[in-house]
C-alpha cells in the first residue's frame, strides 16, 4: 500500500513540476505514473549500486546529498527512456529529486 501511495505521490510531483518549472514537460498523468515507476525501479537497482560505495567512502556523512544526486541521475535516465517526458538541464532534475525526497519523508512520517 505504501508503494502505491509513494508511486502516485511521485507521479503527482512530476506532473506538478511541469507547471512550476518551464524546462519540464510531461504529456499526461499516465506518463507521469510510468515515469515514477521507472524512476523507482532505477533507484532500487542502479541507484543502490551508485549510492552504496559513495556512502561507504564518505562514511554516510553526505548520504542525503548523494541520494539527491543519484535520484536526479535516475530522473535524467527516465528522460532518455520516455519521449513524452523531457527535462532540459540537470538543475530541474535536482529540484524534482529534492521535492520527491521531502514528500517521501513526509509520507513515511505520516504512515
Amino acid at each position: 500500500m505504501n508503494f502505491i501511495l509513494t508511486l502516485l505521490l511521485n507521479a503527482a510531483i512530476l506532473l506538478g513540476m511541469t507547471y512550476l518549472l518551464p524546462t519540464v514537460t510531461i504529456k499526461n498523468f499516465t506518463t507521469a505514473v510510468l515515469v515514477a515507476l521507472v524512476i523507482g525501479i532505477l533507484n532500487a537497482t542502479i541507484g543502490w549500486f551508485l549510492r552504496f560505495p559513495l556512502n561507504v567512502v564518505t562514511f554516510g556523512l553526505l548520504s542525503f546529498v548523494i541520494h539527491l544526486v543519484v535520484t536526479a541521475v535516475m530522473i535524467k535516465i527516465a528522460d532518455i527512456l520516455f519521449s513524452d517526458f523531457q527535462i532540459k538541464g540537470f538543475t530541474p532534475a535536482i529540484i524534482i529529486a529534492l521535492v520527491m525526497a521531502i514528500a517521501g519523508g513526509a509520507l513515511n512520517f505520516i504512515f
